[in-house]
């Protein structure tokens, strides 16, 4: 049987709150950090990924109190990012309580963290966020930082199979073109990324209905992760994997 495809709810964190918008920003205000995740623990979400999106912008570490909180009520995986710069920082939020990290604009500042990272605590705990969007490079598809504002000048799936060559355990793929849109994944780009890598592929941006869901798992991806469609309550984790169930894909009751 194959693995169960995993729903995960996203807490992008300011400012101690929940926050969503559209290709990051204009940002609203979606709740309690800490209500939320356990609100998604009791739907039946299969992990919950929460990023401090100031943490890399401000040059500040996440707000370890807020994780610890957060992980003291929920009984899922926790995925932390924003603000690890170095094996140290990883080490602090696994204390906390995350079960893995989500690293970013510091892996491409300088790679060999992943390897640092990898070797200390295995590749199980480390997740690489990659914030892509269309551009005129090799793949078609380049690497953003900064909330996707800034170009990293990188080809996307360059940097990936870079990436998974020094050790990340997971690739969470974020679209900053769909990001907020609700009109839909970016198929395309996730069969792109599935064709080059050996680990999971989580993937994120543009999650608008039930659907979706399904449609990014048949393009490849493992886990689909969405913010603002259960925040809102526009959609939710049960309905999600009652369509994936039908489809016929495996998923956790």
């Amino acid at each position: 049987m194959s693995l169960a495809k995993r729903i995960i709810p996203c807490l992008d964190v300011a400012g101690g709150r929940v926050v969503k918008g559209v290709n990051f920003l204009n940002l609203k205000d979606a709740g309690d950090p800490v209500d939320l995740a356990k609100r998604y623990d009791q739907e039946g979400a299969d992990e919950l990924t929460f990023l401090d999106i100031s943490a890399s912008t401000e040059e500040r570490n996440t707000t370890l109190d807020i994780v610890s909180l957060t992980a003291e009520q929920v009984f899922i995986p926790l995925t932390v990012g924003g603000g690890i710069r170095t094996a140290s920082d990883v080490n602090d939020l696994l204390r906390a309580g995350a079960d893995k990290v989500s690293i970013n604009t510091a892996a491409i500042l300088r790679p060999d963290l992943i390897n640092e990272i990898s070797d200390r605590f295995g590749n199980q705990v480390l997740v690489l966020s990659v914030d892509a969007r269309r551009a005129p490079t090799k793949s078609g598809f380049e690497v953003t930082t900064h909330g996707g504002r800034e170009s990293a000048g990188l080809d996307a799936l360059e940097w990936v199979t870079s990436a998974i060559s020094r050790g990340v355990g997971e690739i969470l793929l974020n679209s900053m073109d769909a990001d907020g849109t609700k009109s839909g994944f970016d198929l395309e780009m996730i069969r792109a990324v599935r064709a080059i890598s050996s680990v999971p592929v989580i993937a994120s941006g543009g999650a608008g209905k039930i659907g979706d869901f399904g449609d990014a798992i048949t393009a490849g991806a493992d886990a689909v992760l969405a913010a603002s469609v259960f925040h809102f309550a526009q959609v939710s984790i049960k309905d999600v994997k009652s369509d994936l169930a039908a489809r016929g894909f495996s998923v956790r009751a």
